[in-house]
């Protein structure tokens, strides 16, 4: 495994000048959100920039993963929108694109995985509608990542329509769980939403992991805090993933923490050695 660290939790500094300071802390993966002025997948120089990208990482032995979580990248007054749940089929549509251009954004990177997730529900339609939206609207992102040979995350996110692992489960019945679809684990997710031990919960989907975000939290309460402040137990749950053979990014994710990146950076790593030194390389 990999201690890394994520773009979003990142501020006042081009996330890729900070490639060689987080290399310098001990972390050897990150997970890139595509945004604005990261990797913008629209912008006219997306080519280049990804070069660049791939060129920094390399130099510095930093694996990555691509994030699709931007905030206000496709709806600047709406945070997340539109999704693979919303209502309208052009607004879908409009992120099934963002998705399509993001695998494609993966593939120039050489990324271990896109990551995303399903979106909030908006509108009155019950699951008999929202299961047939997601699937539909998963289904040529999907095709699409098979093609560029790019791993697909999926992240139960807290609030969306898919928010548990067991949601999850349901959605792999439903899309007849193609092999690149994997999942994105937050840890602090697990234990935001009941599933604890989280240890237990993880355990019959640890063969789909292919992303971890890890931060600490308090139960029912989706807030990302520093690893410590909350009431996770983070060694039997990396101890699990570890023993089932995953070798990817335990990518730090705390956005509030933007105005001391660097000093979370550093705190976030020396906690991570310290459990794990005989597990994580230096």
């Amino acid at each position: 495994m990999r201690i890394g660290f994520s773009t979003n939790s990142i501020g006042d500094i081009d996330p890729v000048e900070a490639v060689p300071l987080l290399h310098d802390l001990g972390h050897r993966s990150l997970a890139i959100t595509l945004d604005h002025d990261v990797l913008n997948p629209y912008g006219p120089d997306i080519a280049d920039e990804a070069s660049r990208w791939r060129a920094v990482l390399a130099d510095h032995g930093m694996a990555c993963v691509v994030e699709t979580g931007a905030r206000h990248l496709l709806d600047p007054h709406r945070k997340h929108e539109p999704t693979l749940v919303s209502a309208g089929i052009e607004a879908r549509e409009r992120r099934i694109d963002f998705l399509t251009r993001a695998i494609d954004v993966a593939a120039l990177l050489g990324a271990k995985c896109v990551s995303l997730w399903s979106g909030v529900v908006r509108d009155a339609a019950g699951e008999e509608e929202l299961w047939p939206r997601l699937t539909a609207s998963l289904a040529p992102v999907l095709e699409h990542a098979g093609a560029r040979g790019v791993a697909v995350g999926f992240e139960p996110e807290p609030g969306m329509f898919v928010d548990t692992l067991a949601r999850f489960g349901m959605l792999l019945e439903k899309v007849n769980a193609p092999d690149h679809l994997g999942l994105t684990v937050d840890i602090g997710h697990l234990v935001c939403m009941g599933e604890r031990p989280p240890e237990d919960f993880l355990r019959p989907w640890l063969g789909r992991v292919v992303n971890v975000h890890v931060d600490d939290m308090l139960a029912c309460r989706h807030d990302h805090l520093p690893l410590g402040a909350g009431v996770v137990d983070f060694f039997p749950v990396i101890d699990a993933l570890a023993d089932s053979g995953y070798t990817g990014g335990l990518h730090v994710e705390l956005p509030r923490q933007t105005h001391r990146w660097f000093e979370t950076a550093r705190e976030s790593a020396l906690f991570l050695h310290r459990l794990f030194s005989d597990r994580i390389p230096a």
